[in-house]
């Protein structure tokens, strides 16, 4: 059965990390969903969170092929442990001055802000998991998303693990 997973990877910064590590998921038939990548509390290392689908044989055949080159220090399945999941976007929508006070409602009931402000629009920036951020963007589709940002998905494992 395909499902969704979040693997970090951990692994040496260094130039053609990011396109080794991608062409194998493509070449494993894997559709990576998102995938981040920045500095770790480690200097020299950087951590690549990845979100794709598939099976759970195909996922462990993914992991011993990214141990496999030699830029990945360590492999870790998120998904398969309690994990804090974040997604961040920014939302440029039609406003209108008649049409604020609505999409500030919404604004304030997922808790997100407004970062800027034209004649015309309204930027909305918004945090959260990727539910989240998938349904503040179907409330302001009708008031006419002129353009829409969004980081991927980055995580960790809760607690002390």
């Amino acid at each position: 059965m395909s499902t969704k997973h979040t693997i970090a990877v951990l692994v040496n910064d260094q130039p053609g990390v990011l396109q080794r590590v991608s062409g194998l998921f493509g070449r494993r038939g894997f559709n990576i969903e998102s995938i981040t990548v920045g500095q770790s509390e480690e200097a020299g290392l950087s951590r690549m969170v990845i979100v794709t689908t598939g099976d759970e044989t195909t996922l462990e055949q993914v992991e011993k092929q990214l141990y496999k080159l030699i830029d990945v220090i360590k492999v870790i399945n998120l998904s398969s442990k309690p994990m804090v999941a974040r997604e961040l976007a920014l939302i440029k929508v039609k406003a209108e001055p008649s049409a604020r006070p609505e999409i500030m409602g919404v604004v304030e009931t997922f808790r997100a802000s407004v970062v800027d402000i034209g004649t015309a629009n309204m930027m909305v920036q918004v945090v959260g998991d990727t539910v989240k951020i998938d349904a503040m963007i179907e409330l302001l589709k009708p008031y006419g998303i002129q353009e829409l940002s969004r980081t991927g998905v980055t995580a960790m494992i809760r607690g002390n693990a």
